[in-house]
């Protein structure tokens, strides 16, 4: 089957260290069933494997994706939930300690062909597109969460997110907005700051900004260029939800004399539940949702999409068909 795999890791070309060519079929396993893929997208943590981080040699070659939708052996459109919790876990698979996500122990979605645990296909509401479906597992799932179930927000709250481009962004001024909800948007590039208003954001601020006024919530995905900023921002009482640091997570300052003052709250965040998964894609289908996607392309021409992430010019997913 066509697949695109990490053969090696390179920190400084990650991908320089893709291949796109053929591997064995799925093999077959207790309470696990093969997938065949129709669509896959592509998110960071797929370029931080071929950097070699949480991907080691003994593991390799190693299939990549997160992200995907197809049909399972008995002929149900399915979307992939992509965290896999250790043998005997139950409850919050996200809680897990030693959790994992496809592509990390176990082959991933860019492929023709997935295995899954059974208890990770979500069913695909009939009226949703495969190129939708197969964005909704990681940076959507990851924004949901973050939104409807850590940030402790209502229709009518403020909420600002931090970066404007990436996936998880994306997903949050678009959940947000339908949701009710006034979300800002802080970004260093005035033409992902104009594409953030085009998809729901009531206003977007340069990085560093002083905002008109506090806000209720802060998505913070940045880390540690924006940490101070994202404290100085919010209302006593108000929450940061972190779902990552891609600017490294060794702030200047902790602003740990702000936190405890004025009483705010921080919340990690890691993707989400096979159930919050669900409950994602209803509400994307009822509220007529489309993701933002960047670029569509078949998986063999998965190297170009890479790169394509790599250079940083993305502004949405990146979106793989498969068959």
């Amino acid at each position: 089957m066509l697949a695109a795999y990490a053969a090696r890791t390179d920190p400084d070309d990650p991908v320089g260290a893709l291949e796109v060519a053929e591997r064995p079929e799925p093999g077959s396993r207790a309470g696990w069933t093969t997938v065949t893929l129709k669509a896959a997208s592509l998110n960071h943590h797929d370029l931080w494997s071929l950097r070699g981080v949480g991907l080691p040699a003994d593991r390799l070659p190693m299939v990549l994706g997160c992200d995907g939708a197809g049909v399972d052996e008995d002929g149900h459109e399915i979307i992939v939930h992509s965290v896999v919790a250790s043998d005997g876990w139950s409850g919050d698979e996200t809680l897990d300690p030693a959790r994992s996500l496809l592509s990390e122990l176990h082959d991933g979605t860019l492929a023709e062909r997935v295995s899954v645990p059974r208890a990770n296909l979500v069913p695909k509401p009939q009226a949703m597109s495969w190129e939708t479906a197969a964005c909704l597992p990681t940076a959507w799932l990851t924004a949901y969460r973050m939104l409807f179930t850590n940030a402790d927000v209502a229709p009518g709250s403020t909420v600002l997110v931090q970066g404007a481009g990436g996936g998880v962004a994306t997903a949050l001024v678009q959940l947000g907005s339908a949701a009710g909800l006034r979300m800002w948007v802080v970004t260093r590039d005035e033409t992902k700051a104009d594409r953030a208003a085009e998809i729901g954001a009531d206003r977007t601020f340069p990085s560093g900004a002083r905002l008109p006024e506090r806000v209720d919530a802060v998505m913070e995905s940045v880390g540690a260029a924006t940490w101070s900023h994202s404290v100085n921002s919010l209302n006593p009482g108000g929450t940061i939800v972190i779902c990552g640091a891609t600017s490294g997570d060794a702030p200047v300052k902790a602003e740990l004399t702000k936190i405890f003052f004025r009483q705010l709250r921080v919340v990690g965040s890691t993707m989400g539940t096979r159930e919050e998964l669900g409950r994602l894609a209803r509400f994307v289908t009822d509220r007529q949702i489309q993701p933002v996607v960047d670029s569509v392309r078949p998986l063999a021409q998965a190297r170009e999409g890479f790169a394509r992430m790599a250079g940083g010019d993305v502004f949405g997913k990146v979106v793989f068909t498969v068959g």
